[in-house]
């Protein structure tokens, strides 16, 4: 009883007329993908999630996994098979991948839209397809001419999918941990041998092969995450002409049984000298994992941005349709036996809530995925270099805020519903607890908040702040003047110098004592977020009023006006919390903590 409608009007409405992708691609060699072809790919990816994704949602999560411990084998949840191929025959899998591997090379924001609609309509299966586009920008950029041909060819083409097998039992984010080993052989191969766990996609029956890309350390490796190297290792044997061969030996050992994602198949992994090759330079495989890891954090951000508009949508038609009391301010429907749900405010504080973080983290989310672009195609190195600085900074916001705002929309969204949000037929207890491991994997928020502050900002001085900061700048000194804007541009300009000082005072707190990084990290995370998002509903109004259709333009101005007034308040908060200190935290010892 869960029901999707892909966003394609806001989608369109963000990447024409806020963002102005169509000139951004003229600009960058990707003048044929006109507004013509944005729409066609919108509707058609549209019809897809929705016809074709979106009724498995609910019951692949009844379904599940299954595993079979004999063979090691997975079998994924009816239907998925079918979808896959369905995936395939229609180009998705190479839709932003390199023309010279099989694929269409359309925009990486174009394709961060239609990632966007596949997380929205069916999360686990998107799963699938997800950690393929991470493999494809490692080979991409760090793989050998043949190691292309051979394995990012089939990858690109849909017939094989990619892994990421970084953490291993005893360690998590600490990957100078890792204890997997690979040793060389005397044809140009390694055996490589460790247990990787919580591995995505890591068996499945949806393609022929998988390609795990696999981190471990050659034997003569310094210690520490200096001694780390990357490696393609296949399910099957793969030759170097691209032959396949005998079953590697590499196995999945189960699958998780989780909270969420049932359908996504989390595996634990062995390797047990498995046939595998170097992908780049030795003990420099952090490089192509960040390369994979960038990739994939704002591709969860996307996740977290999908469920909460499938969240958004759910409770706005419950809260429509579900009659529930009396308004406070007398009957709003007084033919029918009570009001709607949607006539009580707090109701609507939830909804908009939702609604507002939606549409502005779309614009936040789709802003950062048109860096990519812009770093990879920009004919000018310098715009290049400023595009990479700014996606660096947005990369741990979109991915840490989009993903906690995921949990707090779908909470939001099943209150709506009140107990049948609770019980499973309705579908909103599957949003909430499928948006839990978003927050988690590919880097906890912890982890995003400490690569924001402490490495894009404090670190790298800041390099990417000062870049948005100049775009907020350069918007208010624009608009200023234009009545239209006046409540948004004024508040907005005053939020940018908050965040400088805070940042400042922030900086010297670190330099003074070490332990106020931690201290201050998810705080200042969510603060960048609220500000962030500011901005781009500013622009969204006036993009709307320049659109000329007034009543988009009410609801983003009724909308914007929600968020500079009921969420970037949020800030003050955060502010407060980072103003305090690290003391509060660190006073008890250690054992005082427990009860």
């Amino acid at each position: 009883m869960n029901h999707y409608k892909a966003p394609v009007q806001d989608l369109r409405f963000a990447l024409l007329d806020v963002l102005g992708v169509e000139s951004v691609y003229a600009r960058i060699g990707a003048g044929a993908v006109g507004a013509d072809i944005i729409e066609a790919v919108l509707e058609e990816a549209a019809r897809f999630n929705e016809t074709v994704l979106a009724p498995l949602n609910q019951s692949g999560d009844q379904e599940g996994c299954h595993f079979d411990p004999d063979s090691g084998r997975v079998t994924t949840p009816r239907g998925f098979k079918e979808a896959y191929r369905q995936f395939v025959e229609g180009g998705w899998s190479g839709l932003t991948a390199p023309e010279a591997y099989g694929g269409q090379h359309l925009p990486e924001s174009l394709g961060a839209a239609v990632k966007e609609m596949i997380d929205a309509a069916n999360l686990a299966w998107g799963n699938y397809p997800l950690l393929s586009h991470g493999a494809t920008e490692a080979l991409k950029h760090h793989g050998e001419d043949w190691q292309k041909e051979v394995f990012l060819r089939p990858i690109v083409e849909g017939r094989w999918t990619g892994t990421m097998c970084l953490t291993e039992p005893h360690c998590g984010s600490d990957l100078g941990l890792l204890k997997t080993r690979a040793e060389p052989g005397p044809d140009g191969t390694y055996t490589v041998t460790g247990t990787k766990i919580f591995i995505t996609a890591g068996e499945h029956d949806l393609t022929e092969n998988i390609v795990h890309l696999v981190l471990a350390r050659l034997p003569d490796a310094p210690p520490g995450t200096r001694g780390i190297s990357l490696f393609i290792v296949p399910k099957i044997r793969t030759a170097r002409d691209g032959t396949l061969g005998e079953p590697n030996r590499v196995r999945c050992g189960s699958i998780e049984h989780k909270m969420g994602i049932h359908a996504s198949a989390t595996c634990v992994m062995n390797f047990d000298g498995a046939e595998g090759y170097l992908i780049g330079q030795p003990n420099k495989g952090l490089q192509a994992m960040f390369t994979m890891m960038n990739t994939a954090r704002l591709a969860v951000g996307i996740q977290g941005l999908g469920l909460i508009e499938r969240a958004a949508q759910n409770a706005a038609a419950y809260a429509r349709d579900r009659l529930q009391m009396r308004s406070l301010a007398g009957p709003k429907y007084p033919d029918r036996p009570a009001d709607p749900l949607v006539v009580h405010p707090d109701i609507r504080r939830m909804l908009l809530t939702c609604r507002t973080l939606a549409e502005g983290g779309r614009l936040l989310a789709l802003h950062a995925a048109l860096q990519v672009d812009l770093m990879e195609r920009a004919p000018d190195p310098k715009e290049r270099e400023a595009a990479a600085e700014l996606l660096g900074f947005l990369t741990p916001i979109v991915k840490g805020c989009l993903t906690e705002w995921s949990i707090e929309c779908t909470y939001h969204a099943l209150q709506c519903f009140g107990g049948h949000g609770y019980v499973r037929e309705w579908g909103m207890e599957q949003l909430a607890r499928d948006a839990r491991i978003t927050t988690i994997y590919e880097g906890t928020t912890q982890i995003q908040a400490l690569d924001l502050i402490g490495r894009k900002v404090i670190q790298l001085q800041g390099a990417g702040l000062k870049r948005f900061l100049g775009l907020i700048v350069e918007f208010c000194t624009a608009q200023t003047g234009n009545p239209a804007l006046a409540e948004f541009v004024a508040p907005l300009a005053q939020a940018a110098q908050d965040w400088q000082q805070l940042t400042m005072e922030i900086s010297r707190r670190v330099m003074e004592d070490p332990q106020e990084l931690g201290a201050a990290a998810v705080d200042y995370l969510f603060y960048s977020g609220y500000v962030a998002l500011a901005y781009w509903w500013a622009r969204a109004v006036e993009a709307a009023d320049r659109v000329g259709d007034a009543r988009l333009a009410a609801q983003k101005r009724a909308r914007a006006r929600f968020h500079f007034q009921r969420l970037l308040p949020r800030t003050l908060a955060h502010a407060a919390a980072i103003r305090s200190g690290a003391g509060n935290l660190m006073a008890l010892a250690d054992d005082e903590l427990a009860p």
